[in-house]
């Protein structure tokens, strides 16, 4: 057995004991570092796994950001989506409302009566199938009996015939003045009148004038009577016949062909080419007339203006191509109880100086419509800085956009607009015969409370519809003419709308389906001065043909001193 080593001696006194005491000493340290190292680790760990939370913390909300991105912007987009719509809603009711318009336009009435039934363009037809029908239907049902015994059925509402009509008495007496059963003889009670509507058709004659040549001999001279003067020299057509061609030509917008066919039934040959050396010639013996008269419109403080497009046969075109022209009207005052006039412009343009020309230095009230060739009218001054023009606004135009809105979508907005509206015009009507001042105190009463109430209510529907819709234009274009679309309020001579100058116009518009376009610019400025002579005379209740008859036969030997007394005016009428 081996025997064990000798241990080492610790005592302190020996360097061993002092080295292991410093070992022990430095293991404490060490431990003690070591345990701040743990320590310092397991912070750094803490730390680590803070971090590396706060890090997965980070990339949930940036996660979570991309999310709400995304979400804003298909929000974004949805918003746009929704505009777009709403932009193509509002696009929609456009074209429809315009679609309604032009459909309203070409195959409805033109009538705005509010809430009336709209009539058909067939009606005349089915009045006259409708009496046919009863006619067959009343045959059928007759019976010898039935026949007999009938009573004459009422015509309850006829008109009677006109009583500046001449009248052509036919008797009609009985076969026996004795009565049948006992041979007394008869005695007039009463005379039973039937009146019957009957028509010369037109006839061509020939007026042969006969001047005797009377000599003498002794003196060897030739008397006789001097021929009558006529309107066209040693001309075969009467003035009557003239005025037939004008009348027909121009008021009631026969071509010359048809005019021509007219004659040639009867057996008359009429070359086109006569026809129209006629209207040439009678066109320029009437501008003096003319003349007149639009000097006589521009004296009147108020006054109309509106102009339609016509179409002129333009040479440099192809295959006779046309280009647009304008046919200028101007019309007097209804309201001011002087004589009404009407006067056409035929210029080739629709820019604004040509009103500016026709006007010249004219000052006053002008009733237009909204369209800007009109602006600058209103905008010239005199020496002093003042306006020498004042715009008024037309109310039916107003009131036509509300009307068309109502009738495309029955909009409850666009109704109560035309109620507004209507309140004024029932105002008008009962002023229509009062005097001037009566009429202006009846506006200050009840028209301008109606405007101030209207004008109110167009704000308040402007914050509540959306915009670019037909309504907010219908809105918008009320309030921007209202400055003008109250001026009428404030006296009592100043229209409300311009409809009598489209009620003027209305019959040429109709007229052009027959003649399609003017042939030159000088046939159509003759057109017009015709047309104006021929409308004023009906605007003051004279008979075209009539008036024009008379006037070409005196012309030749009136003074011009005297020339206005032959225009177609009412206090001219008088005079004579």
């Amino acid at each position: 057995m081996k025997t064990p080593s000798k241990l080492p001696d610790v005592s302190p006194q020996t360097p061993l004991a002092s080295g292991m005491a410093h070992a022990f000493t430095s293991a404490s340290d060490l431990l003690l570092l070591l345990q701040q190292q743990a320590d310092l680790l397991a912070s750094q760990q803490q730390e680590n796994s803070r971090l590396n939370a706060e890090k997965e913390r980070l990339k949930s909300l940036k996660a979570d950001h991309k999310y709400i991105q995304s979400l804003e912007a298909e929000n974004e987009h949805l918003k746009f989506l929704n505009e777009h719509l709403k932009s193509l809603e509002e696009e929609n009711k456009r074209l429809k409302l315009a679609l309604a318009h032009h459909a309203r336009m070409r195959f409805g009435v033109k009538s705005e009566v509010f809430n009336e039934q709209q009539r058909d363009l067939f009606a005349e037809d089915w009045h006259a199938d409708d009496t046919d029908l009863q006619q067959h239907l009343e045959q059928l049902q007759a019976t010898p009996q039935t026949t007999a015994n009938k009573t004459p059925r009422s015509r309850a509402g006829r008109q009677p015939l006109a009583a500046h009509l001449p009248r052509i008495e036919v008797r009609h007496e009985p076969a026996s003045c004795t009565c049948e059963q006992c041979g007394q003889a008869l005695k007039l009670i009463r005379d039973e009148v039937v009146e019957k509507l009957d028509i010369i058709p037109i006839q061509f004659q020939v007026i042969r004038h006969i001047y005797p040549q009377m000599a003498c001999r002794q003196c060897e001279t030739i008397t006789a009577q001097p021929s009558e003067p006529s309107v066209i020299d040693s001309g075969v057509a009467t003035a009557r016949l003239l005025a037939w061609v004008m009348v027909s030509k121009f008021a009631d917008h026969l071509p010359l062909y048809r005019l021509e066919q007219i004659a040639l039934r009867q057996g008359v040959p009429f070359p086109r080419s006569t026809l129209a050396d006629w209207v040439g010639r009678i066109g320029f013996r009437l501008q003096s007339l003319v003349e007149l008269l639009m000097h006589r419109l521009r004296q009147r403080a108020v006054l109309h203006a509106d102009e339609t497009p016509v179409q002129q046969l333009d040479p440099k075109a192809k295959r006779g191509g046309t280009k647009k022209a304008y046919l200028w009207a101007y019309r007097s005052n209804s309201l001011d109880g002087q004589d009404l006039m009407v006067v056409f412009d035929y210029q080739v343009g629709r820019a604004g100086h040509h009103a500016r020309d026709f006007l010249q230095d004219w000052r006053g009230h002008l009733v237009v419509d909204d369209y800007v060739g009109y602006k600058a009218l209103f905008e010239a001054k005199d020496k002093d800085g003042q306006f020498i023009r004042t715009e008024v606004g037309c109310w039916a135009h107003v009131r036509r956009k509300f009307f068309e809105l109502h009738v495309a979508n029955q909009s409850p907005m666009a109704a109560e607009a035309l109620r507004r509206i209507a309140l004024l015009y029932e105002i008008e009507q009962r002023g229509k015969e009062l005097s001037v001042e009566k009429r202006q105190v009846l506006r200050q009463t009840e028209s301008v409370p109606v405007l101030l109430s209207l004008h109110a209510w167009l704000k308040e529907q402007t914050a509540l519809i959306a915009p670019n819709s037909g309504m907010a234009k219908a809105l918008a274009h009320a309030l921007k003419r209202w400055p003008s679309l109250v001026v009428y309020a404030q006296s009592g001579d100043i229209p409300i709308d311009n409809n009598p100058v489209e009620n003027c116009i209305r019959p040429i518009a109709l007229g052009k389906k027959n003649w399609l376009f003017a042939g030159s610019e000088r046939a159509g400025c003759r057109a017009a001065a015709i047309q104006s002579l021929l409308a004023t005379a009906t605007l003051n209740g004279v008979e075209p043909l009539a008036w024009l008859t008379d006037t070409l036969e005196k012309l030749p030997t009136w003074p011009n001193s005297r020339l206005e007394e032959l225009l177609p005016l009412r206090s001219m009428l008088k005079q004579g």
